[in-house]
């Protein structure tokens, strides 16, 4: 009796476990490595985790769920390595963060976070909130809510007057001193303590500002705004906290120092020369261009009264040039990751910047990559996601259409699975929560 429960007890745990197998057939597989594509490829996934990727479209067992996605074109979920999901561009911005809550920025930030994981988002860097990014993260983590795999940086650290001040534009009443808790740090010892506070809040990774920005109430958008010294403590502490950097530079010199201090990434990098792109491949710095942002910014300049009359002459004198830059840096050989800055557009069109990027000259595949592999590079996940291996976390992305041929399918996203969990099929939003 006791080896017939022994017995029945095993088989219920093995089809338990062939329950849970869900079998993609794809038409099409891109899968984040290979320069081609492969036809007709079966991805058989277990859990979270992909468990085998194999030619042809396998017969499925008893208890196995199987996806037909012969008509698409199957990737792994892509990555955008730099986003705000706490808000949104609109005309009214500058005035909300006087009458907005936390909770107020928590409950949109959820619609963003939702609507970003829809378009095929798997896994997104914030690079910069109030903090309530954090909790953001947080509750995706804990099922409460849907939306991509976060990494974030909670606050940019800035100096004072700097892109991340969060005063900057306040009457000298409510304007303040700020510091390192609110990621305002001067001089050396501060931005360590900026970091250590960083790690506290829970952060996941520095973000810091290393010039000038376009939408701050600031006139200047690409001087240095940190010295050298100050950079150096800056990544030399977020080296001893596991901490990657990303730096957000738009000017010449502050790339070149932010590069020389040895930061992971640069953001946006629009008046990039060809000394600072020499420096980048020499370090291995990564550069995430976010050409999206910057036509965007260009084109909501145009809107009478967008923008505060100190915003609108840097959002047209910058926003247009990321993308020419952009195409020098590919072409110099600069790594490059896939990032948009979604945010200061509309949350959603992140599929936009593949369509920029290869009218740059980057080949749709090395687009697709810069999104899938690359961005797994950068945040040093490349053993767990960007590419579809047996092993690998299961997040997947597909789409109407062949990208190779036409990039405008991105924008068709047909197909969304993150952790083995599919969120969209066909036309249907399938989004849930744990219980």
């Amino acid at each position: 009796m006791k080896k017939t429960l022994i017995l029945l007890f095993s088989l219920c745990s093995v089809v338990t476990v062939m329950a849970q197998r869900t079998i993609l057939h794809c038409g099409t597989l891109i899968d984040g490595v290979s320069d081609k594509p492969r036809q007709q490829m079966t991805v058989i996934i277990e859990g979270k985790k992909i468990s085998a990727v194999q030619p042809g479209y396998a017969t499925p067992a008893a208890g196995d769920k199987v996806i037909d996605l012969k008509n698409q074109t199957v990737m792994p979920g892509w990555m955008d390595m730099h986003v705000h999901l706490e808000a949104e561009t609109n005309k009214n911005a500058y005035t909300e963060k006087f009458t907005q809550n936390p909770a107020d920025l928590a409950y949109q930030s959820v619609r963003y976070a939702e609507r970003t994981l829809m378009t095929g988002f798997t896994t997104v860097r914030d690079l910069g909130g109030t903090g309530v990014n954090i909790a953001l993260r947080n509750a995706i983590n804990k099922g409460l809510i849907v939306g991509p795999r976060v990494f974030t940086a909670g606050k940019s650290i800035a100096t004072t007057g700097g892109h991340a001040d969060p005063t900057n534009g306040f009457s000298r009443a409510l304007m303040g001193d700020p510091g390192p808790e609110a990621g305002v740090a001067n001089g050396p010892d501060e931005c360590r303590k900026a970091v250590r506070q960083a790690y506290k809040n829970g952060s996941d990774l520095i973000k810091i500002t290393a010039t000038g920005g376009v939408l701050s109430v600031a006139k200047d958008g690409s001087s240095p705004q940190f010295t050298d010294e100050e950079l150096a403590a800056i990544v030399s502490t977020a080296k001893d906290y596991n901490f990657k950097v990303a730096a957000h530079a738009h000017g010449t010199e502050g790339i070149k120092r932010a590069i020389r201090a040895g930061v992971n990434s640069i953001e946006h990098g629009t008046l990039m020369d060809e000394e600072a792109m020499n420096l980048a491949i020499k370090h291995g710095t990564w550069y995430v261009p976010t050409i999206t942002a910057g036509r965007s910014v260009a084109d909501s300049a145009r809107i009478p009264g967008y923008y505060p009359d100190i915003v609108k002459p840097k959002a047209e004198a910058i926003g247009p040039q990321i993308q020419v830059t952009f195409g020098k840096a590919w072409k110099k050989g600069v790594k490059i990751a896939f990032g948009t800055d979604a945010g200061v557009y509309m949350h959603g069109s992140n599929w936009l910047e593949f369509v920029y990027m290869v009218e740059a000259g980057m080949p749709a595949m090395d687009a697709i990559k810069s999104a899938t592999i690359k961005a797994a590079e950068l945040l040093g996940m490349e053993s767990q996601l960007g590419s579809v291996e047996a092993g690998k976390i299961a997040d997947f992305t597909a789409v109407d259409g062949d990208p190779l041929k036409d990039i405008q399918a991105m924008g068709k996203v047909s197909f969304v699975m993150k952790d083995g969990l599919i969120f969209k099929q066909g036309t249907a939003n399938l989004a849930s929560v744990k219980n």
